[in-house]
């Protein structure tokens, strides 16, 4: 009896590993997901930076409420977003712009600042919003083999300013004009009504964060012909200017024949 015992131990440890090691499976899947999903999730309009905004947001679900468009949603576990905090999902329902900015107004935290809505010393206003930048992909957007198709331009709510149409001789018929869509990055508030109304299949417009929508050229590379990098220019090499006669004053009284005299 003692070895069927054995035996029947054995089996049972084996089970008991492969129902933990799967679990385990199960919540470093999880994990995974949700950092990688987390990194596009869009928060709404005056939304600090993500992690000064998971810092300050005490998941309340007040700017939930106040969305009068059931676009904000509250992420839940699953979701693969930081649970309990409010996002949105534009090809589902987007940011409409409120003018009255209920949500980010609604914010007990500062998590949702409405400085982060004003340009200077003006009073906030919505379309300053920076939730994220739309980004069109040229190969399966219509627009650009063609076919004529203006429902991002036409459905934008900053039409002419966040999104234009720019016009391009259309060279397999030689006779028509392509319109084609541009989206404006100092402008697009990143609603993501553009991304809603695209009409194929996968959106072939799509709002992403800013960090994962933008390149940054660094400060090496320098545009000659704006005022404003003609002073930066001026800056730099007044500042290195400075650092040189700094070294050599240093190089000056370190010098081994002065010391010497």
């Amino acid at each position: 009896m003692k070895p069927m015992a054995t035996r029947r131990k054995v089996i049972q440890r084996m089970l008991e590993g492969a129902v933990f090691l799967g679990g385990g499976g199960l919540i470093w899947g999880s994990a995974i997901k949700a950092n990688s999903k987390s990194d596009y999730v869009l928060r709404p309009p005056g939304a600090l930076k993500e992690k000064d905004f998971l810092k300050a947001c005490i998941k309340c679900g007040q700017c939930i409420e106040a969305c009068p468009y059931d676009t904000l949603k509250l992420a839940q576990p699953g979701d693969g977003i930081t649970n309990g905090t409010p996002y949105f999902e534009p090809r589902t329902i987007p940011c409409y712009l409120c003018t009255d900015m209920p949500c980010t107004d609604s914010c007990p935290s500062g998590a949702l600042d409405l400085k982060r809505l004003s340009k200077e010393l003006e009073v906030p206003n919505i379309n300053n919003s920076k939730m994220g930048l739309a980004v069109i992909h040229q190969e399966s957007c219509v627009a650009y083999w063609g076919i004529q198709c203006e429902a991002c331009y036409r459905a934008c709510p900053l039409i002419d300013k966040a999104i234009s149409l720019k016009y391009e001789e259309n060279s397999v018929t030689g006779k028509h004009a392509k319109l084609l869509p541009v989206v404006h990055s100092d402008v697009c508030t990143g609603c993501g009504v553009c991304e809603h109304v695209c009409i194929v299949e996968k959106a072939a417009i799509f709002v992403l964060p800013i960090d994962k929508s933008t390149g940054k050229v660094g400060d090496h590379y320098i545009k000659s012909w704006e005022k404003s990098d003609e002073k930066r220019i001026k800056e730099n090499i007044k500042s290195a200017d400075d650092d040189k006669d700094i070294e050599s004053a240093i190089d000056y009284l370190n010098d081994d024949d002065l010391i010497d005299n």
